[in-house]
């Protein structure tokens, strides 16, 4: 009887060893992708980056919503291009940015000024 004891504890003891020595694997939320939009002033643009991102869509549209130009990036950690806004005709469009379920809208006007077709970007 006392070695069917000390053989169940030293089971128990053994067993326990086995579960404490598998390390537990860390859960690490994703971090939400950085979208960040800037002007490129010498060629009449705007500059998209998004960082922290696997995939990116880039929809450019018009003010009746319809689609100019889709861009898809992915398996990429960041990305970054910038789009000429001088072949639009002048009117009111919108550049949205879509990664890891994110949306970022911005609403850019472009037009004539002095001859020299530039935009102005709308808070």
């Amino acid at each position: 009887m006392k070695n069917s004891f000390k053989l169940t504890a030293l089971f128990l003891l053994a067993g326990a060893s086995v579960f404490a020595a598998v390390p537990a694997k860390a859960v690490v939320p994703s971090s939400p992708a950085t979208i960040t939009f800037s002007s490129l002033p010498s060629q009449n643009g705007i500059d998209v980056k998004v960082e922290k991102s696997d995939k990116a869509m880039v929809i450019i549209s018009d003010e009746d919503g319809n689609v100019l130009r889709k861009d898809m990036f992915s398996n990429k950690k960041s990305m970054e291009k910038g789009y000429i806004l001088t072949s639009l005709d002048n009117g009111d469009y919108t550049i949205e940015v879509i990664s890891n379920g994110k949306s970022v809208k911005q609403d850019v006007h472009v037009y004539d000024e002095d001859q020299t077709k530039t935009f102005i970007v709308k808070s």
